[in-house]
């Protein structure tokens, strides 16, 4: 028999969370695209998962690749993460789409060249 993987074991996830299902402050801010960004180093004697979490966020890392990186299911790394926010250690914001909206060529140009295209 195959043993269950990190994130299928219900009592460790209980401990991870200290048995909560949703977090007290900041868990409905982190969708699965939101960058974090830690804003501390881990201190002695922090959980080991919150201390993953400040490492792996030294640069901008998105949620979705937390929960991966750490083999927790996302609702217990909304729960984590909700803690790094209250108390200061993370930052967290949604990757900017104006600059990609900005990008795309005007739906005039688009139109007329489809017109073209069907012209040929």
């Amino acid at each position: 028999m195959s043993r269950p993987g990190r994130d299928e074991d219900p009592d460790r996830l209980y401990t991870v969370t200290g048995g909560r299902s949703r977090s007290g402050t900041g868990a409905d801010t982190f969708d699965l695209v939101t960058l974090v960004v830690s804003e501390s180093a881990p201190t002695p004697g922090m959980q080991s998962e919150l201390a993953s979490i400040l490492r792996i966020c030294r640069s901008p890392t998105a949620v979705v690749e937390l929960a991966s990186d750490l083999g927790l299911p996302v609702s217990v790394v909304r729960i984590l993460l909700g803690d790094l926010l209250a108390d200061g250690r993370i930052t967290a914001r949604h990757p900017r789409t104006s600059d990609v909206a900005d990008a795309l060529p005007d739906p005039d140009i688009l139109k007329q060249v489809l017109v073209g295209l069907r012209n040929l």
